[in-house]
């Protein structure tokens, strides 16, 4: 698969184009704006050049990069694809439309992949004429930082398509997980507490933005807390994930939305991109600092620690993947310090059964069941 096809070229089009281009895959890269396309490639450029200003890059492999990617006008300069990945709105009803207008011009073994994060793979596969050579290939943001990718097949994905991706993303120098089509595959269903029980507890006055963030980076040594992730992933893209897995889950208490992310998403209050979030990014503006309280911080972490094992263990039960794509999945996707199976056991998963036994006992929620193989665990 030399000829690659990308759709989209946002952040996320832009830098799964860079990574074929890279490893040495002529590439081309569509947007129904075409100034969008224009934007992203003197941005690409831009970002090029400071690589091979910190020597991360020679400046022949900048020109090769360059060189293997072009500009596509119309999807019918996609006809010497062999592979086509699909990066724009996560909108089923868009995506589908452009398949279908796809289908027209590409040749009959050209693989078309998605990179939806929680849509699922199978409905958008049902509209082809050929589902059986549609893929989720969903990459995370930067694509060309972040190693994980998940390889998602639907119902009636041909069985072979899935190593042969696979194998192209090891090649890509990715690290490659398959998963279940399930909504939210596997970060996106495991990580939904991290943020979740985080508002939840701002919302409750039990603790601050700052406290909780402060909470999880000093004791479990996350590199980023759950509020200054919302705002680096954008407060509406991770609430718009939220509802989708809520939804498609068939509202599931476990995946509820808040209604202060909603606000926030509302209010345009989308984090870094629009310069405020849950913490300010204009200039001069002066990170709060967190009020201490040891106490406070366990509590915090147990609570949020104790609902994302319980996703994990659930996730294991269901053998939405292998426990080693389960453990690769939340280690490189998201950076968490341990995968959450080793995390649970060092912690003890008797623990975390009390703790969300506690909970259930003070709420009275369906979202803090258990999962069945916890207690057994």
């Amino acid at each position: 698969m030399k000829n690659v096809g990308i759709i989209g070229a946002g952040t996320m089009g832009i830098g799964i184009a860079q990574v074929a281009a890279t490893n040495g895959c002529k590439v081309w890269v569509y947007d129904a704006n075409a100034k969008q396309v224009e934007a992203a490639t003197v941005g690409l450029e831009k970002t090029l050049t400071k690589l091979v200003d910190k020597q991360k890059i020679s400046a022949e492999k900048m020109t090769e990069i360059l060189t293997n990617i072009s500009i596509a006008t119309e999807l019918k300069d996609f006809k010497e694809c062999d592979l086509i990945i699909e990066a724009i709105i996560e909108n089923k009803e868009i995506k589908t439309k452009v398949f279908t207008e796809l289908e027209k011009y590409i040749s009959e073994s050209c693989v078309i992949g998605s990179n939806t994060s929680s849509i699922s793979i199978t409905s958008l596969g049902a509209e082809l004429q050929k589902p059986e050579r549609f893929i989720g290939i969903h990459f995370f943001n930067p694509a060309p930082l972040m190693p994980l990718v998940e390889v998602i097949p639907s119902l009636l994905t041909e069985k072979s398509l899935v190593n042969k991706i696979y194998n192209l993303m090891k090649d890509w120098g990715k690290t490659p997980v398959i998963a279940k089509d399930i909504p939210g595959f596997i970060v996106n269903r495991i990580a939904r507490p991290y943020y979740g029980e985080a508002l939840r507890i701002v919302e409750e006055n039990i603790a601050t933005v700052e406290q909780v963030d402060e909470a999880m980076k000093t004791m479990g040594n996350f590199k980023m807390g759950p509020f200054e992730l919302m705002d680096l992933i954008g407060v509406d893209v991770n609430f718009s994930v939220t509802t989708t897995v809520y939804k498609d889950y068939f509202y599931d208490p476990k995946y509820k939305p808040s209604l202060l992310q909603q606000r926030m998403s509302e209010a345009k209050l989308h984090g870094r991109k629009t310069g405020k979030g849950f913490y300010d990014y204009s200039e001069g503006a002066v990170k709060p600092i967190a009020e201490k309280n040891e106490n406070l911080y366990d509590d915090i972490f147990h609570r949020i620690m104790a609902m994302l094992i319980n996703e994990a263990v659930e996730a294991k039960r269901l053998k939405i993947a292998s426990d080693e794509d389960l453990e690769l999945a939340m280690q490189k996707g998201v950076n968490y310090p341990k995968g959450l199976l080793a995390w649970g056991k060092e912690i003890g998963f008797d623990l975390i059964s009390d703790i969300l036994e506690n909970l259930y006992e003070e709420y009275q929620e369906e979202r803090y069941r258990q999962s069945l193989l916890l207690r057994k665990m």
